[in-house]
């Protein structure tokens, strides 16, 4: 008889400790303290509860983890934000420099091309003096080898600055030479209207009779 009691006994205890262990496994799945769902559900299910779908960590250990890897993700994302900004501002301050250094260029460009006119327009000045001055020496040559009545025919048909270049290259030739200058006595076979208005313009020395 007394044996029949202790039996009965454990077998209440053993039940009692299943249903523990089930209850407490199922609360703990619940609070996603553990894993259990596969087992639990349909327990859940026939008490009506829903079982926990959350995700979360099954010790300190792993949370520790967990959120050392969330910090250093957080900073690669920091550290890679602060490196696009810094390289967006790198390419700005490049492209400003490759306009302003255009712009010098252009202007530099310009500044050579005004410089190669002026150039041009000396050397074209240079030649037009060097060629007219040849023909005025030729002139001079030419005039020097006639009779006076005849030079003074050819200076009276020319305009009055080629009569004074003649007139100053033949007096800069003869005082090379050491001959008597003709300019004078040109004159004075010219028209006496004529000579004087020479004369005028030679005294006031003109850049230019124009």
């Amino acid at each position: 008889m007394a044996r029949g009691k202790n039996l009965v006994k454990c077998i209440t205890l053993l039940i009692l400790i299943i249903i523990l262990v089930v209850f407490g496994i199922i609360w703990f799945d619940y609070l996603g303290v553990i894993q259990a769902k596969k087992f639990v559900s349909p327990i859940f299910k026939l008490i009506g509860l829903t079982p926990q779908t959350t995700t979360a960590v099954s010790s300190l250990k792993d949370l520790k983890y967990s959120d050392l890897d969330d910090d250093r993700f957080a900073k690669r994302l920091e550290a890679l934000d602060y490196r696009t900004e810094e390289l967006d501002k790198r390419e700005n301050d490049i492209k400003l420099q490759e306009d302003t250094n255009a712009q010098i260029a252009l202007e530099l460009q310009e500044k050579e091309n005004e410089q190669l006119e002026r150039e041009k327009t000396f050397d074209n000045l240079v030649k037009k003096y060097d060629e007219r001055n040849l023909n005025i020496v030729a002139i001079v040559e030419n005039l020097n080898g006639m009779p006076p009545a005849n030079s003074v025919s050819i200076l009276e048909n020319m305009n009055d600055q080629d009569v004074i270049d003649v007139l100053r290259k033949e007096k800069e030739m003869a005082l090379e030479n050491g001959t008597s200058s003709m300019g004078a006595y040109w004159l004075s076979l010219m028209k006496p209207e004529r000579a004087a208005e020479i004369q005028r313009k030679m005294a006031n020395k003109p850049a230019s009779l124009d």
